[in-house]
């Protein structure tokens, strides 16, 4: 249904144009006159001048709608374009003489104001001239219309294309997250039940409350950012469990409850991920703090956590998660993110910081 009537407007729009443009070229006239002439003589004068823009609109619209979307569009066939115009001026040419010729015979009384003297008869020469011209600019006219047009086509229809394949990349981009999130989230859990049954048992309650907002949220392209901040809460406890003691964690969520400004699903999670994988030493040691916050329509993530990189032998991961976070801010806010992101200047710190501005009206 709201195909249908954006698909209308436009074709309306492009008519109301059209009929705006020939009426300010048929009204126009009528007021530039002397104020001395009686209204009668105007209007009689006026009537036999409407074979001028009746011959315009017939050689505009025969051209419009049939000569330059077949013969120059398509066949680009300019011989018969040409051929074709040159009939179509003859036509405009014979319109304005006939219709001035039967005004003069329904309206005698203005061909009786002024009587011409035939010794003084003006030369038909100069007015065929400058209206060959202003047909001919007519013409010219129409192939810029349909032109532009045909452009603004091609362009409506490689945006569409782009949209599409960017929809299809983010569909995509959801498919590969979910599994991603969920086999990381699993060999933690894993890793739990060696040690720590209980707490394994405790993760995976967790574990279940997270994955009803990733099966869910997630297929959507926009979720409240209250939703997501407590998603991002809800991870947190559950890496928490896996720690020991010595890993300070701290959060930091300025989002109240009831935050409906939309974010995209799961846009962090793969930073919080990165900072509990490189943020612990080999000896379980380190700190890992995270910051959310929404400012006038403007979310900020800010992450720092210890960097310890992955070992040689380390396996765990392929980098998918943050080269996932790049393309989809890439593709769902175009020229409204930054991602500052790196290591401190003694090497023993990694921050990212994206700031997600607020889409303008």
């Amino acid at each position: 249904m709201n195909t249908e009537l954006d698909n209308t407007r436009p074709k309306y729009r492009n008519l109301m144009l059209h009929v705006l443009c020939w009426a300010m070229l048929v009204i126009v006239p009528l007021f530039f006159h002397s104020s001395d002439d009686p209204w009668r003589q105007v209007w009689n004068r006026y009537l036999r001048w409407l074979g001028t823009p009746l011959a315009y609109m017939l050689v505009f619209y025969i051209n419009y709608l049939w000569v330059v979307p077949r013969f120059l569009l398509k066949k680009h066939d300019w011989k018969m374009f040409l051929l074709i115009n040159v009939g179509l001026i003859t036509i405009g040419l014979c319109v304005m003489d006939v219709w001035h010729v039967v005004s003069r015979e329904l309206l005698p009384e203005l061909a009786n104001k002024i009587p011409i003297n035939p010794d003084r008869r003006p030369s038909r020469v100069p007015r065929y001239f400058w209206a060959m011209l202003t047909l001919s600019m007519f013409i010219a006219l129409t192939v810029a219309v349909r032109m532009m047009q045909r452009w603004q086509h091609v362009e409506d229809v490689r945006k569409e294309a782009e949209a599409a394949r960017a929809e299809a990349e983010l569909s995509n981009l959801r498919n590969q997250l979910n599994p991603h999130f969920l086999l990381n989230t699993l060999n933690n859990i894993y890793a739990l039940i060696a040690f720590d049954q209980d707490k394994a048992q405790t993760a995976v309650g967790e574990l279940s409350k997270l994955l009803r907002h990733v099966l869910y949220e997630n297929q959507q392209d926009f979720v409240p950012l209250c939703k997501e901040a407590d998603f991002m809460k809800n991870y947190i406890e559950l890496m928490r469990i896996r720690v020991t003691d010595n890993v300070k964690i701290e959060t930091n969520i300025n989002v109240q409850p009831n935050d409906s400004t939309p974010v995209a699903p799961l846009i962090f999670i793969s930073l919080i991920e990165n900072a509990f994988k490189h943020g612990i030493s080999p000896q379980g040691s380190g700190h890992i703090k995270v910051d959310l916050s929404q400012s006038d329509g403007d979310i900020t993530c800010e992450i720092h956590n210890t960097c310890y990189p992955k070992r040689e032998n380390d396996k765990s991961g392929s980098g998918i998660g943050l080269e996932q976070v790049s393309r989809r801010l890439e593709l769902m806010y175009p020229d409204r993110y930054t991602w500052e992101k790196g290591t401190s200047a003694d090497g023993t710190e990694y921050f990212s910081i994206i700031t997600i501005k607020k889409e303008k009206p």
